[in-house]
């Protein structure tokens, strides 16, 4: 498939009175068109920072795009004036919040915050725009659209608040469709609710969708591809697959471990121990290195070098070098079971 977005090198900071904080460091990956990415890792570790970058919606200042290019079909969005940008978000790119209630506007009716970007964007009359809203809202499930779309958000449940987001998004035909932790706030049937929605979406819309999630579970339903992003910096990414079944990185481990199995009797998750570092001083070596427990010396040295293990499955960590020991991950994540270097 054609690749439509191409993030290289991306290292994003923001100013604080205690120093500058390195939220995002050296950042690089792809996505293809009709293709769902997944970027997930514990709160902190530079999700929502990175898509927001790619968006240009961090506060400039305190936040600062330090280096890189973001390359939508070629052209580089780190150069491109704020006027070029407000343009290219909703027409090229759409995005979905985490939380519906605090996105939408309280005091507008429902109807007003889909057509305002038609009107703006497609330049669509009114009546017109307001049509297509109507058709917007029965596409993402909502009953009633002829009478929902004059509503206020606050007549709305959460899962319909978060369709109504969704529709916001999707109102313009973006290429590429942002979704920030978009099931967090919503209970567990709600959130296949909406899994699914975006799935068919895709389908219909032939758009690639950009995940951003904590939650491996929403992964395994969803994506095809996989970043794992810890300390600000992507540890590993691949196929749903090779993440899942051949994960390379022991920060993978330590989140496919976290994750509850039905076949396990034991009421207790495992939990990764230590705390994510700190990235106003961040370490030289593996951001993970501190609370890794095979950490070698030379971990906590020198950054390791991306390995790859397939044409598309990359992973750094000193553990893939030749000369590294001989480990093998916790059997209770790894389906094959094996060494990972040998």
């Amino acid at each position: 498939m054609k690749k439509i977005l191409e993030v290289n090198n991306l290292s994003v900071s923001f100013k604080s009175h205690n120093g500058e904080v390195q939220a995002v460091r050296d950042v690089s990956f792809d996505l293809h068109e009709q293709e769902t990415l997944a970027i997930v890792g514990e709160s902190g570790s530079g999700k929502s920072v990175t898509v927001q970058s790619i968006m240009r919606l961090i506060a400039m200042p305190p936040g600062e795009i330090k280096s890189g290019s973001v390359l939508l079909n070629g052209e580089d969005l780190v150069k491109k004036t704020e006027k070029e940008m407000e343009q290219i978000r909703g027409n090229e790119m759409g995005m979905i919040f985490q939380d519906p209630m605090t996105s939408l506007n309280p005091t507008m009716k429902i109807g007003r915050q889909i057509t305002e970007g038609l009107i703006k964007h497609q330049n669509l009359s009114k009546k017109v725009a307001h049509e297509k809203g109507v058709e917007l809202l029965r596409l993402v499930g909502i009953p009633n659209p002829e009478t929902r779309i004059n509503q206020y958000p606050h007549e709305f449940s959460g899962g319909m608040r978060q369709r109504a987001m969704i529709a916001i998004a999707l109102s313009c035909n973006p290429k590429i469709l942002i979704a920030d932790e978009p099931t967090t706030a919503l209970d567990v049937t709600i959130q296949a609710q909406i899994l699914n929605l975006l799935k068919d979406l895709q389908v219909q819309t032939n758009t690639a969708i950009i995940l951003i999630t904590h939650d491996l579970g929403v992964v395994a339903n969803a994506a095809h591809r996989v970043a794992v992003m810890y300390g600000g910096k992507v540890v590993e990414k691949g196929t749903v697959d090779e993440i899942f079944y051949q994960p390379k990185h022991p920060y993978t481990w330590g989140l496919l471990g976290s994750m509850p199995k039905l076949n396990d009797d034991t009421e207790e998750l495992q939990s990764i121990p230590g705390t994510p570092p700190d990235l106003k001083d961040p370490p030289k070596g593996c951001p993970f290195a501190a609370r890794c427990p095979y950490a070698m010396k030379v971990c906590d040295q020198h950054m390791p070098a991306y390995t790859e293990s397939s044409s598309t499955q990359k992973t750094a960590c000193w553990l893939l070098d030749e000369r590294a020991p001989k480990v093998k991950p916790p059997e209770s994540i790894f389906a094959g079971g094996g060494q990972i270097n040998g």
